[in-house]
């Protein structure tokens, strides 16, 4: 259906239940005026029904107006937000199928209170202005919130990931030779491969790859690793084997164009993670792992090694597969980049499964933690590269406790260097409930350190913290604003 057809529906619906309503009529009352069942109107009220010319000249009659005044793009006054609206293109935009959300639903909302609906979308895209919100942010913002709904496992994925394996024959409980995988991207869907190819272009540094549609040329960064590079065909082939039409040229995704990409190459990219670290495997090597009565980060290590795999890639599978066949559901995945050449430290990927756990990404410039792992092991991880010693993965356990909700998590960090001046970390929290109890027997290892963390500086109350790097403004703000209202309720005694 065409936008303008659409937006036709939707302001023909709004139209005659303004004016049905100002009459106070009923359904059943507009029924027996115009002898059109009730059902029909509902439907046309709604927004899903636009009437034929003869219906349109009796609906206009029956409210003593003419046809072309009914049919009319213009709305009065109290709906001028809902019009606003519709000329926008935030309605189109919206993934609501993803949600299981119906427009007309909708529709229905802002039907009931039109001006209220207006008022509140302004707000949230005037909100959305002031704060510099992209419409890449909306996006991404959406797929979280979407994986979030769906605990971040996807069967139909997995299967397709089963079938994929089946067809080739390939293992499962060890590596997927990039060799292999790059043999299948040329012989199956008949790609040209060209490596180092994006070397010569420094301004592309940063692109792992580029893929040229019209000859279905693939241009690799020469300076990926060979798990990155697995990745990548593994990814090119979930495109291919997913059939999933819209997408972007580069690996990653340097302007969205619409949810629609978004999804797609996140639906890509799992099935890559699926198909590097095979689900059954996995699960067993999980089991094992949380089955030590210790914490040792050589087993972690060891997994990586099995299946040749990155840290991100590992902790990410964990996030698909621990809630769904562990129990363990309470739990978040972050992503952090530290740049040693402005010492800046930022969170720039975020999952939270099951419910919004402590910590999370702050878009207000405010100084993150630096009693976190993350933060300790990145700033180790760059000094140990000014003294040439680099190449190194550190790898890190830490049991918090956040002081805003004293809830307790364990801690499961690994930071590597990304390039030249800038380091990444991978973290995964475990809230240590009863079903981490249960599952884990390394949770209480009396070994692993305990601390006490906030998500920033600003917003902590910890006194006299040494690795305190801003004050506690906001706390400060709140409390002298509790002094204030404690003041005048001595007075108003």
């Amino acid at each position: 259906m065409s936008r303008k057809l659409q937006n036709e529906k939707i302001i023909l619906g709004l139209k005659i239940r303004k004016l049905r309503t100002d009459l106070g009529l009923s359904f059943v009352d507009f029924s027996k005026l115009t002898g059109l069942s009730t059902s029909y109107l509902n439907e046309i009220e709604k927004g899903k029904k636009f009437p034929k010319e003869d219906k349109i000249k009796i609906i206009a009659k029956a409210f003593n107006i003419t046809p072309e005044s009914l049919i009319s793009p213009e709305l009065p006054g109290s709906l001028t937000p809902i019009k606003e609206l519709l000329h926008s293109n935030f309605l189109n935009e919206l993934p609501l199928d993803i949600f299981g959300l119906d427009l007309s639903k909708v529709i229905e909302v802002i039907a009931g209170a039109p001006s209220k609906v207006g008022a509140f979308v302004a707000t949230l895209v005037d909100l959305s202005r002031n704060y510099a919100l992209a419409e890449e942010n909306f996006y991404f913002g959406a797929l979280r919130a979407y994986l979030e709904m769906h605990n971040n496992y996807f069967e139909e994925i997995e299967n397709q990931v089963d079938e994929f394996i089946s067809k080739f024959q390939l293992k499962t409980d060890t590596a997927v030779p990039v060799t292999i995988l790059g043999r299948i991207l040329e012989e199956e869907f008949h790609y040209n491969i060209i490596k180092d190819r994006l070397n010569k272009y420094p301004e592309l540094s940063n692109i792992r790859s580029l893929f040229i549609q019209k000859n279905k040329k693939l241009l690799l960064n020469g300076n990926l690793t060979n798990a990155q590079q697995a990745f990548q065909f593994g990814k090119e082939i979930g495109f291919n084997f997913l059939n999933l039409k819209e997408r972007a040229m580069t690996s990653s995704l340097l302007t969205v164009n619409s949810f629609e990409e978004v999804l797609n190459h996140f639906k890509a990219g799992y099935f890559s993670a699926a198909l590097l670290i095979n689900r059954d495997s996995f699960i067993k090597d999980l089991k094992q792992l949380f089955n030590k009565s210790e914490w040792d980060g050589k087993n972690l290590l060891n997994i990586l090694d099995k299946y040749e795999a990155s840290p991100e890639m590992l902790f990410q599978r964990m996030t698909n597969l621990m809630p769904k066949f562990l129990g363990i559901e309470n739990i978040f995945f972050l992503r952090s980049i530290y740049n040693s050449l402005t010492s800046t430290f930022r969170i720039n990927r975020e999952l939270h499964i099951n419910q919004k756990h402590p910590p999370h990404s702050n878009g207000l410039k405010e100084h993150y933690c630096r009693r976190w792992l993350d933060f300790s092991l990145l700033k180790k991880l760059s000094e140990n590269v000014v003294h040439k010693n680099d190449g190194q993965v550190l790898i890190g356990v830490q049991n918090i406790i956040f002081n805003e909700t004293a809830q307790q998590y364990l801690t499961i960090t690994v930071a590597m260097e990304s390039r030249k001046n800038k380091f990444v970390s991978v973290t995964l929290g475990i809230l240590k409930d009863e079903a981490a109890e249960k599952n884990i027997q390394f949770l209480n290892d009396s070994t692993i350190p305990t601390i006490e963390v906030g998500t920033t500086c600003e917003r902590c109350p910890i006194k006299d913290c040494k690795e305190r790097v801003a004050n506690p403004v906001i706390i400060e703000k709140k409390e002298g604003l509790k002094k204030v209202f404690n003041t005048i309720e001595k007075l108003s005694e």
